[in-house]
């Protein structure tokens, strides 16, 4: 299945969404679009419980494309709305209900690397290069770079690399927390699909969705008000065809057959 810029394939319950602009997938305002359809689709699809982003070739997503925002010059009030549309897509996509992973298999710059930050677990090629270099640009982070470094590394890490526009592999990445781990380049579709697939075939699609909301929603309103989210997310799970599954298949020392019900 393709839509603008982006294709789309679902094995094992997993959709894989892969970004394909030659030669370095930048993200247009026509791919934002098509990646916005792959999320309609993917959410609208019942036999769809996780979903992997990546790009096709040898990168992941170079960044914005130049060429169109340029069009934007002298006019502040279409580079915002540039800036919002991206980061409209990027807030759905962490607080979308369905557990999406970053497969970063090669330079995720600008844009990119907002992408994947925006995805909730990452994992990158070893040698991938992840960066934000748009300070090169007399620019700043647009679709959400300024917030979300700082909140997965530390505000002081996140002014070094946007300050300083450098870039990073992915082994500095994990170092850092940036991304859960770094895996060979050969190896990283096959362990990431390995995770995408533990977490399809055998957890309730129920329980997911309430962890992914009682997380984001704590990391977006505090502590305090995540804890009363958990809380009544759990006592929701409590009456669940899921939950007595999980428990009686416990008891009798099986594996839990789920409905995602």
């Amino acid at each position: 299945m393709e839509f603008t810029n982006v294709k789309l394939e679902v094995e094992n319950r997993v959709a894989y969404i892969s970004i394909d602009v030659p030669p370095a997938n930048t993200l247009s305002s026509d791919t934002l679009s098509g990646l916005g359809k792959a999320f309609d689709y993917v959410e609208g699809n019942s036999d769809v419980k996780v979903i992997v982003v990546t790009g096709a070739g040898k990168f992941f997503v170079a960044g914005a494309d130049i060429k169109e925002f340029t069009n934007a010059f002298d006019n502040a009030e279409v580079a915002e709305q540039m800036a919002r549309t991206g980061q409209k897509l990027l807030d759905r996509i962490e607080g979308f209900s369905k557990p999406v992973i970053a497969a970063v298999n090669g330079a995720a710059l600008g844009g990119g690397l907002e992408l994947a930050m925006a995805c909730h677990m990452r994992y990158a090629a070893e040698d991938a290069k992840l960066g934000l270099p748009e300070l090169n640009l007399g620019l700043i982070p647009g679709f959400g770079g300024t917030q979300r470094l700082a909140r997965l590394t530390n505000q002081a890490k996140a002014l070094e690399l946007i300050l300083t526009s450098q870039f990073i592999d992915g082994k500095e990445a994990e170092r850092i927390g940036l991304v859960n781990r770094a895996i060979p380049l050969a190896s990283l579709m096959d362990e990431v699909k390995n995770i995408a697939e533990l977490i399809a075939l055998q957890k309730s699609a129920v329980s997911v969705s309430a962890t992914l909301k009682a997380v984001t929603y704590g990391l977006r309103e505090g502590q305090g008000n995540g804890m009363e989210k958990e809380a009544v997310l759990f006592g929701e799970l409590f009456t669940s065809d899921d939950m007595k599954e999980g428990v009686n298949a416990f008891i009798e020392k099986r594996k839990a057959q789920f409905t995602d019900k």
